[in-house]
């Protein structure tokens, strides 16, 4: 993918990420001490020009574990609550709430090993249609 395309990508959805964090237009103006926090950066290669962004909201019941299962593509995913134990080829990470990882879009498993409900935000790029 080209540096074109993800900075396209990142502009057009960095106003949903501003508001999300902000309560609103209104508020994002009033509030003079917003904070940016970088949580990950990677380098993206894309299979194509034509791209297809989607944000995910996945639940996860106290004790769930996936199948082995692939996504359309790689991205960043944000875990909201909870803490959950993913395993992604050769490599596993545990992430708790707060905290970023990217996944590469490699056969893959998650499971809930608290002893909570956990929630993932999946952010996704893959090939457009």
């Amino acid at each position: 993918m080209t540096t074109e395309i993800a900075s396209r990508i990142a502009a057009s959805l960095m106003p949903a990420f501003l508001l999300i964090g902000t309560g609103g237009p209104a508020l994002a103006k009033e509030n003079a001490d917003i904070r940016r926090t970088v949580l990950l950066q990677q380098q993206v290669s894309l299979p194509s020009s034509n791209v297809n962004g989607r944000v995910i909201r996945v639940n996860f019941p106290a004790g769930f574990k996936t199948p082995r299962h692939t996504h359309e593509g790689p991205g960043p995913r944000y875990v909201v609550k909870g803490t959950l134990q993913v395993v992604e080829g050769e490599k596993t990470g545990i992430y708790s709430a707060g905290e970023v990882f990217w996944e590469t879009g490699q056969s893959m498993t998650v499971e809930n090993i608290g002893g909570e409900p956990a929630e993932l935000i999946i952010f996704e790029m893959g090939k457009g249609h």
